[in-house]
């Protein structure tokens, strides 16, 4: 009897015991879930702002004017008067080559222009007489008159092609000395005394010389389409280089080719660089700081309140105390601000710092 009575006490104890727990974890539940409910989260709400900033590119110098020079004819060095390094001026004899047969073909040339000369003046002579004879009537028939005059009309022209052939020859003949189209440096040689040169075959793989104006450089840089609306013409932008890290050189826009490349979708700025100093060099990649002044106003937030995800850039807007998933496209950004476009407007309330967990129609409470 004792031992029935002890069990239902020990019983009726852990039953107690046990409810007593039970009773404890589901409060506690509840109050976790009752804070997690109060928590309240950062909002702020959405204004316009101008965001000044820059943007760093490469770039490339380039000579603001080059030319490679070839042969127009086959011929064989004859002079060289220049080398690499050689700084010329406009007009001046770079090289001499020489071409027998061209100065057989001007001979040639030359000597069918005398015969041709003495046959038309004969030709003339004679219509001239004939005239003169004419005027006294019943002398000269109509016929023979015109007949010679024919005659002197065709050999006129037959001289004005000689000379027209004499002139040919010699203009050809000016292609054997080559002259620097503009004043530079001779930057690239690449033929030697007596080396044969033309216009086709083995001689022409190469320029004989290549020039480079390198006192005046371009700067070309390729903007992104997203910034090409910030740059006009007059612009200032800097720029550094390897050689001299520590100089910063200026340069002003000048030319904007007004179309994006196809490929890279940039469009193509070139600046003039004034390089009397020549401590540039053609061929240098420079680091270009591009200022990108504020325009207009424009949403401005911070680079926390934009939620990145694999389907694109998101914010959270909170309306009737509920989160509204936005998409938004990105602008100009600095360390902490980012420019943001798309189906917002001032005022709008924010989650400050959104996570990937909250999720659309999500209770806020700010």
């Amino acid at each position: 009897m004792k031992t029935k009575i002890f069990s239902k006490v020990l019983l009726g104890t852990s039953l107690a015991f046990i409810t007593a727990i039970y009773g404890c974890g589901n409060s506690e539940t509840k109050v976790d879930a009752k804070k997690e409910k109060d928590v309240a989260i950062a909002t702020f709400d959405l204004k316009k702002d101008k965001l000044s900033t820059s943007l760093s590119l490469p770039g490339e110098l380039i000579a603001l004017q080059q030319v490679d020079l070839y042969a127009k004819v086959s011929s064989f060095v004859k002079t060289l008067k220049v080398d690499i390094g050689s700084e010329v001026t406009r007009g001046q004899i770079l090289i001499t080559l020489e071409a027998p047969e061209m100065t057989s073909q001007f001979a040639a040339a030359q000597s069918k222009l005398k015969a041709q000369e003495a046959i038309y003046t004969a030709s003339k002579a004679n219509y001239n007489r004939l005239y003169e004879t004419s005027k006294t009537p019943g002398t000269i028939s109509t016929n023979d008159l015109d007949q010679a005059m024919a005659r002197r009309n065709s050999d006129l022209a037959q001289l004005d092609a000689a000379k027209a052939s004499v002139r040919e020859v010699g203009s050809v003949q000016d292609y054997l000395t080559i002259r620097a189209p503009f004043s530079g440096i001779i930057s690239a040689r690449n033929v030697n005394l007596g080396a044969y040169v033309g216009p086709s075959g083995k001689g022409s793989d190469l320029p004989l010389f290549t020039l480079q104006d390198q006192k005046n450089l371009r700067l070309a840089v390729s903007i992104p389409e997203v910034y090409t609306g910030y740059l006009k013409d007059g612009d200032e932008v800097s720029f550094t280089v390897k050689s001299i890290p520590s100089q910063t050189f200026k340069a002003k826009v000048k030319r904007m080719s007004g179309a994006l490349d196809s490929r890279l979708r940039s469009e193509r700025v070139e600046m003039d660089v004034p390089n009397a100093s020549k401590a540039l060099l053609p061929g240098m990649v420079a680091e270009v700081n591009i200022p990108l002044p504020a325009n207009a106003s424009t949403f401005i937030i911070s680079k926390k309140s934009l939620l990145d995800t694999s389907e694109g850039y998101f914010i959270l807007k909170v309306v009737d105390g509920k989160a509204v998933k936005v998409s938004v496209k990105k602008g100009r950004e600095t360390d902490d601000k980012v420019e943001v476009f798309g189906n917002l407007t001032e005022g709008d309330k924010l989650v400050a710092e959104p996570t990937e967990e909250m999720h659309e129609g999500m209770a806020i409470k700010s």
